[in-house]
Protein backbone atom coordinates (compact mmCIF):
# COMPACT_ATOMS: atom_id res chain seq x y z
CA UNK A 1 0.00 0.00 0.00
CA UNK A 2 1.48 3.36 -1.00
CA UNK A 3 1.75 6.64 1.23
CA UNK A 4 -1.80 8.25 -0.19
CA UNK A 5 -3.89 4.88 0.07
CA UNK A 6 -2.10 4.29 3.56
CA UNK A 7 -3.32 7.56 4.40
CA UNK A 8 -6.65 7.52 3.25
CA UNK A 9 -7.50 4.50 4.86
CA UNK A 10 -5.90 5.35 8.39
CA UNK A 11 -8.18 9.23 8.12
CA UNK A 12 -10.93 7.50 6.95
CA UNK A 13 -11.02 4.94 10.33
CA UNK A 14 -9.85 8.44 12.59
CA UNK A 15 -13.24 9.55 11.29
CA UNK A 16 -15.50 6.57 11.98
CA UNK A 17 -13.60 6.77 15.86
CA UNK A 18 -14.27 10.43 16.06
CA UNK A 19 -18.25 9.88 14.89
CA UNK A 20 -19.03 6.68 17.17
CA UNK A 21 -17.02 8.57 20.15
CA UNK A 22 -19.39 12.14 19.19
CA UNK A 23 -16.30 14.04 19.03
CA UNK A 24 -17.95 15.67 15.63
CA UNK A 25 -20.77 17.14 17.32
CA UNK A 26 -24.04 16.23 15.68
CA UNK A 27 -23.13 18.22 12.28
CA UNK A 28 -20.64 15.67 11.52
CA UNK A 29 -18.91 18.64 10.79
CA UNK A 30 -14.50 18.27 11.08
CA UNK A 31 -11.35 18.73 8.75
CA UNK A 32 -8.87 15.43 8.45
CA UNK A 33 -5.69 15.61 7.07
CA UNK A 34 -2.28 13.38 6.94
CA UNK A 35 1.14 14.25 6.00
CA UNK A 36 2.33 12.12 2.73
CA UNK A 37 5.84 13.64 2.62
CA UNK A 38 7.64 16.91 4.00
CA UNK A 39 6.03 19.37 1.47
CA UNK A 40 2.23 17.57 0.80
CA UNK A 41 -0.97 16.28 2.91
CA UNK A 42 -4.14 14.12 2.37
CA UNK A 43 -6.73 16.61 3.27
CA UNK A 44 -10.78 15.76 3.66
CA UNK A 45 -12.30 17.87 0.49
CA UNK A 46 -15.66 18.12 2.31
CA UNK A 47 -17.22 19.51 5.79
CA UNK A 48 -19.54 16.82 6.60
CA UNK A 49 -16.98 13.80 7.12
CA UNK A 50 -19.14 10.86 9.05
CA UNK A 51 -18.78 8.95 5.67
CA UNK A 52 -15.38 9.02 4.31
CA UNK A 53 -14.39 7.32 1.72
CA UNK A 54 -11.58 6.99 -1.14
CA UNK A 55 -12.88 9.65 -3.30
CA UNK A 56 -13.66 11.97 -0.26
CA UNK A 57 -9.73 13.51 -0.23
CA UNK A 58 -7.79 15.64 -2.35
CA UNK A 59 -3.43 15.64 -2.67
CA UNK A 60 -2.63 19.07 -1.25
CA UNK A 61 1.04 20.56 -1.06
CA UNK A 62 1.73 22.31 2.43
CA UNK A 63 2.14 25.80 0.34
CA UNK A 64 -1.87 25.46 -0.51
CA UNK A 65 -1.68 24.18 -3.63
CA UNK A 66 -4.23 21.46 -4.60
CA UNK A 67 -2.25 18.70 -6.67
CA UNK A 68 -4.87 16.20 -6.95
CA UNK A 69 -8.58 16.51 -6.74
CA UNK A 70 -10.41 19.24 -5.76
CA UNK A 71 -11.51 20.99 -2.33
CA UNK A 72 -14.91 22.33 -2.04
CA UNK A 73 -15.11 25.96 -2.21
CA UNK A 74 -16.38 26.22 1.49
CA UNK A 75 -13.70 24.20 2.71
CA UNK A 76 -10.84 25.59 0.72
CA UNK A 77 -10.06 28.25 3.35
CA UNK A 78 -8.76 25.56 6.06
CA UNK A 79 -5.83 24.46 3.72
CA UNK A 80 -3.63 26.92 5.30
CA UNK A 81 -4.83 26.12 9.00
CA UNK A 82 -3.65 22.43 8.60
CA UNK A 83 -0.59 23.57 6.08
CA UNK A 84 1.06 25.52 8.73
CA UNK A 85 1.17 23.47 11.65
CA UNK A 86 2.65 20.97 9.70
CA UNK A 87 5.61 23.57 8.04
CA UNK A 88 6.26 24.59 11.65
CA UNK A 89 6.76 21.01 13.25
CA UNK A 90 8.18 18.33 11.19
CA UNK A 91 6.99 15.73 13.70
CA UNK A 92 3.46 16.14 13.20
CA UNK A 93 1.91 13.64 10.59
CA UNK A 94 -1.74 14.84 11.36
CA UNK A 95 -4.11 17.70 12.10
CA UNK A 96 -7.50 17.29 12.94
CA UNK A 97 -10.32 20.01 13.59
CA UNK A 98 -13.50 19.22 14.77
CA UNK A 99 -16.10 21.22 17.39
CA UNK A 100 -15.82 18.56 20.01
CA UNK A 101 -18.97 18.89 22.54
CA UNK A 102 -16.82 19.78 26.03
CA UNK A 103 -13.59 21.24 24.54
CA UNK A 104 -16.13 23.83 22.05
CA UNK A 105 -17.76 24.65 25.32
CA UNK A 106 -13.92 26.15 26.72
CA UNK A 107 -13.37 27.81 23.03
CA UNK A 108 -16.77 29.61 23.28
CA UNK A 109 -15.86 30.90 26.64
CA UNK A 110 -12.29 31.72 25.68
CA UNK A 111 -11.04 29.76 28.79
CA UNK A 112 -7.98 27.90 27.96
CA UNK A 113 -8.06 24.29 29.27
CA UNK A 114 -5.61 23.48 32.09
CA UNK A 115 -3.53 20.41 32.26
CA UNK A 116 -5.00 18.74 35.23
CA UNK A 117 -5.84 15.85 34.06
CA UNK A 118 -3.19 13.35 34.24
CA UNK A 119 -3.66 11.19 30.63
CA UNK A 120 -3.54 14.49 29.08
CA UNK A 121 0.46 14.47 30.30
CA UNK A 122 0.88 11.10 29.34
CA UNK A 123 0.34 12.68 25.11
CA UNK A 124 3.34 15.00 26.21
CA UNK A 125 0.59 17.84 26.26
CA UNK A 126 2.45 19.62 29.34
CA UNK A 127 0.93 23.55 28.69
CA UNK A 128 -1.91 24.97 29.07
CA UNK A 129 -4.52 24.69 25.76
CA UNK A 130 -5.00 28.20 24.65
CA UNK A 131 -7.30 29.84 23.23
CA UNK A 132 -6.26 31.29 19.60
CA UNK A 133 -8.29 35.10 19.31
CA UNK A 134 -11.33 34.96 17.32
CA UNK A 135 -10.78 35.56 13.11
CA UNK A 136 -12.42 34.72 10.15
CA UNK A 137 -11.70 31.03 9.48
CA UNK A 138 -8.74 30.70 7.73
CA UNK A 139 -7.84 33.97 7.43
CA UNK A 140 -4.16 35.35 7.98
CA UNK A 141 -5.05 36.82 11.32
CA UNK A 142 -6.56 33.39 12.42
CA UNK A 143 -3.56 31.09 10.76
CA UNK A 144 -1.27 33.47 12.60
CA UNK A 145 -2.41 33.06 15.84
CA UNK A 146 -2.12 29.57 15.46
CA UNK A 147 1.40 29.81 14.21
CA UNK A 148 2.51 32.20 17.21
CA UNK A 149 1.36 29.08 19.40
CA UNK A 150 2.40 25.87 17.61
CA UNK A 151 6.45 28.31 17.61
CA UNK A 152 6.54 29.37 20.85
CA UNK A 153 4.96 26.42 22.75
CA UNK A 154 6.60 22.88 22.09
CA UNK A 155 4.30 21.53 24.97
CA UNK A 156 0.76 22.36 23.13
CA UNK A 157 -0.26 19.52 20.50
CA UNK A 158 -3.90 21.24 20.45
CA UNK A 159 -5.61 24.93 20.25
CA UNK A 160 -8.73 26.14 20.27
CA UNK A 161 -10.02 28.47 18.23
CA UNK A 162 -12.28 31.42 20.24
CA UNK A 163 -16.30 30.64 19.38
CA UNK A 164 -15.62 27.96 16.61
CA UNK A 165 -13.53 24.66 17.93
CA UNK A 166 -10.78 22.83 18.59
CA UNK A 167 -7.42 21.72 16.41
CA UNK A 168 -5.36 19.31 17.61
CA UNK A 169 -2.22 17.77 16.01
CA UNK A 170 0.27 14.72 16.16
CA UNK A 171 2.07 12.07 14.45
CA UNK A 172 -0.28 9.73 13.11
CA UNK A 173 -3.86 10.04 12.51
CA UNK A 174 -4.59 7.42 15.43
CA UNK A 175 -2.92 9.63 18.02
CA UNK A 176 -4.92 12.51 16.89
CA UNK A 177 -8.31 10.95 17.56
CA UNK A 178 -6.86 9.78 21.19
CA UNK A 179 -5.43 12.81 22.13
CA UNK A 180 -8.45 15.01 21.11
CA UNK A 181 -10.78 12.35 23.02
CA UNK A 182 -8.46 12.78 25.45
CA UNK A 183 -8.60 16.73 25.60
CA UNK A 184 -12.40 16.35 25.07
CA UNK A 185 -12.52 13.86 28.57
CA UNK A 186 -10.44 16.57 30.01
CA UNK A 187 -12.88 19.21 29.17
CA UNK A 188 -15.73 17.17 29.94
CA UNK A 189 -13.87 16.51 33.55
CA UNK A 190 -13.14 19.88 34.58
CA UNK A 191 -17.17 21.45 34.00
CA UNK A 192 -18.07 18.78 36.29
CA UNK A 193 -15.26 19.57 38.78
CA UNK A 194 -16.30 23.07 38.72
CA UNK A 195 -19.78 22.13 40.11
CA UNK A 196 -18.12 21.01 43.24
CA UNK A 197 -15.17 23.04 44.35
CA UNK A 198 -13.17 23.53 40.73
CA UNK A 199 -10.29 21.45 39.62
CA UNK A 200 -7.22 20.99 41.11
CA UNK A 201 -3.57 21.63 39.54
CA UNK A 202 -1.28 18.78 39.67
CA UNK A 203 1.85 18.57 41.86
CA UNK A 204 4.71 20.86 40.10
CA UNK A 205 7.22 17.63 40.27
CA UNK A 206 3.91 15.52 38.69
CA UNK A 207 5.10 16.01 34.96
CA UNK A 208 9.16 15.09 35.89
CA UNK A 209 8.15 12.28 37.36
CA UNK A 210 4.98 11.14 34.64
CA UNK A 211 7.88 11.38 32.49
CA UNK A 212 9.90 9.20 34.18
CA UNK A 213 7.90 6.58 34.44
CA UNK A 214 6.90 6.32 30.69
CA UNK A 215 10.64 5.93 29.84
CA UNK A 216 11.03 3.05 32.72
CA UNK A 217 8.23 1.35 31.28
CA UNK A 218 9.04 1.80 27.65
CA UNK A 219 12.89 0.63 27.98
CA UNK A 220 11.05 -2.46 30.12
CA UNK A 221 9.46 -3.69 27.01
CA UNK A 222 12.13 -3.89 24.45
Amino acid sequence: MDKVSRAKTELIQASRALRDAGLMFRGYHANLSARISEDAMILTKGGNVAHLDEDSFAVVRIDGTVLEGEVAPAQAEIIHMHAAVYRERASVGSVIHTHAPHATVFAVAHQPIPIVYEPLVRFGVTETIPVVPWAPRGSDASVNGIIDIVKGHPGVSAVLLANHGVLVFSRSPVEAVQLLATLDEAAELILNARLIGGEKPLPNEAFGQIEQRMREFAGAEK
